[in-house]
């Protein structure tokens, strides 16, 4: 007896096969996702501690750019699990475009939390710190995944 009919016969189904680039975002996604959410807790532990390093008055921005960090990080973890149904739902997605819109998903979700992370690190009198500055590319990469994405969902949903 194979493997697929004692699938069928214990009335579970064999897995469907999942192409490379959805598999990385569904790792992406899933994995990030605890990691955010973990740093979620951890700030929730710095604030219930009552930490002065993070709660006081002088830490406002630190603590506004963290909360931004992890809210971000949360946010695209599930936007890589949604992309990765997309890309499993819709293979006709011209595989150019997918995979640029892939990267730039990527390079966004490092950019855009890993900004404000490092932008609440080394507060200046109330501003966020030079790592800030990695924002502005994050949300362009950002932009061009969804804007590549919509696209392709348009073509290939067209026909």
């Amino acid at each position: 007896m194979t493997e697929e009919q004692s699938l069928q016969e214990s009335g579970r189904s064999a897995a469907p096969q999942v192409a490379p680039i959805t598999a990385i975002h569904l790792r992406y996604g899933w994995w990030s996702l605890l990691i955010f959410l973990s740093l979620g807790a951890a700030l929730e532990v710095l604030h219930g501690l009552k930490i002065g390093w993070y709660l006081d008055v002088s830490n406002e921005t630190r603590r506004f750019m963290w909360t931004l960090a992890h809210a971000h990080g949360t946010l695209l973890s599930l936007v890589h699990i949604a992309f990765a149904t997309a890309t499993w739902l819709v293979p006709a997605w011209d595989s150019g475009h997918r995979r640029l819109a892939s990267r730039s998903l990527c390079a966004a979700s490092l950019m855009i939390p890993l900004g404000f992370f490092l932008g609440g690190l080394q507060v200046h009198g109330g501003d966020p710190g030079i790592g800030i500055l990695l924002l502005p590319a994050g949300v362009f990469f950002l932009f061009v995944s969804v804007l590549l994405t919509a696209m392709g969902m348009n073509a290939a949903l067209r026909s």
